[in-house]
């Protein structure tokens, strides 16, 4: 979710795509989304989270859209990530959230349940927005029970991000179908040869922990709960704990004193799993040099990877569908879009945004070739539609795995947590 060249982390965390609690939402009264005029000119609301880099961009793509289609006008509304959701669940409970808007996987099922989300399928078939020309599958991620809630305009793959010299002094070179195994004797010789932990820890990073499940034949969530066990969690959260008493991960105490600085970049791992755009965070706070490193695998070939997406998403009772459905086709596939927002919501979705434009600095050429190996290397799956709750899952999952790693609660006891607020967040 970067731009075509380097950011500065405040811009890249008000960027990203994690996900927030948010309070449950009331019936939904019928609303006017966007407005219209007696020359037959439409306005429609378009609300996103960011920060003003990424609005700059995304008011020029605005421009464009508008001079292509004069009799829709669009009125935009951004803010960061937390305030975002804040503002929209108070809209949305009013009856009246933008017509068109930024949104995520986790968030699906939960404003679907609220009758919040447009289904778009009927804009397809009426050819005001084309699902064609999608890459990898993505035109589906937006699918939930047969609808279409969400089209993806960025897409992105976990991946390890590494400290390309501390590696080689290591004498670590990962490989494409390395195993857990392996990666655990990389954690060791970086460790013993260059004095520093292997990675920054596994506790809290719950895609990763998804990918883990789904080459065991699980998935961190089905499209109704949870799809593991307290017996599976405890494992996991063991392993990170060890590893820590080890020295192969950072200590969490250290890395929370750093912050807002990554671990990576301030030099206390020498990698750290998390999306594989988000490389340019690295490149912009630390001295070093960082690369991509491939998922390890149980098997030594299932990654369990899907390339995650941000959307945009439509208002169930906005009073112009056909405008909202016009300018979603817009953003996604018009090559000139792609030239402006760059990767500053992740690679291109659409093949003919991937082509409009291909990003001439090492950072973001490496990104693009890591994806473009994951779909050449065919280890991408779908993702499993996440359930009504999720989000409170996410950011209960986040909160616990931290207190856990900072020594304020016991393994078991994190674990307990953890299942207890997830059982209320998804009974509804």
């Amino acid at each position: 979710m970067q731009q075509g060249g380097n950011v500065g982390r405040r811009t890249v965390l008000k960027a990203a795509g994690g996900s927030l609690a948010v309070a449950g939402l009331g019936a939904t009264a019928t609303a006017c989304g966007g407005s219209g005029s007696g020359d037959g000119t439409v306005t429609i609301r378009y609300s996103w989270w960011g920060a003003e880099d990424r609005a700059e961009r995304i008011n020029k793509t605005i421009a464009l859209f508008e001079k292509k289609y004069p009799k829709i006008k669009v009125k935009t509304d951004f803010q960061p990530y937390t305030d975002f959701w804040k503002k929209f669940n108070t809209q949305a409970s009013g009856g009246n959230p933008p017509d068109v808007f930024q949104n995520a996987i986790g968030f699906l099922r939960k404003y679907d349940a609220k009758n919040v989300l447009l289904d778009l399928s009927r804009q397809v078939e009426a050819k005001n927005l084309s699902m064609d020309g999608f890459r990898a599958g993505l035109e589906k991620f937006g699918e939930i029970d047969g609808k279409l809630l969400g089209v993806p305009v960025g897409s992105n793959s976990m991946a390890l991000v590494i400290d390309k010299p501390v590696y080689t002094r290591a004498g670590v070179k990962p490989e494409q179908g390395w195993t857990w195994d392996d990666f655990d004797e990389a954690m060791a010789k970086i460790r013993d040869r260059t004095g520093r932990a292997g990675d920054s820890g596994m506790y809290g990073v719950m895609y990763l922990y998804d990918l883990y499940l789904r080459q065991n034949g699980k998935a961190f969530f089905t499209e109704d709960g949870l799809g593991f066990t307290e017996a599976d969690l405890t494992a996991w959260w063991t392993k990170a704990e060890k590893g820590v008493e080890a020295g192969l991960f950072a200590d969490a105490k250290k890395v929370a004193q750093i912050k807002p600085k990554a671990a990576l970049s301030a030099e206390l791992a020498g990698s750290e799993f998390t999306w594989d755009n988000f490389t340019v965070r690295y490149t912009s706070e630390g001295r070093s040099e960082y690369g991509l490193a491939p998922i390890p695998t149980t098997d030594g070939k299932r990654t369990g990877q899907y390339l995650g997406s941000l959307m945009l998403s439509g208002y169930k009772r906005t009073e112009h569908p056909e405008e909202v459905a016009r300018f979603i086709d817009f953003m996604v596939h018009d090559p000139e879009v792609a030239r402006i927002m760059g990767y500053d919501r992740g690679v291109p979705t659409t093949q003919a945004q991937w082509d409009a434009y291909r990003p001439t600095d090492p950072v973001n050429r490496a990104i693009a070739a890591y994806e473009e190996s994951l779909v050449e290397s065919g280890v991408l799956e779908q993702i499993t539609p996440h359930p009504n709750g999720a989000d409170i899952c996410e950011a209960a999952f986040l909160r616990i795995a931290e207190e856990m790693a900072l020594g304020s609660r016991s393994v078991e006891e994190a674990v307990r947590q953890f299942f207890t607020e997830s059982k209320t967040a998804l009974a509804g």
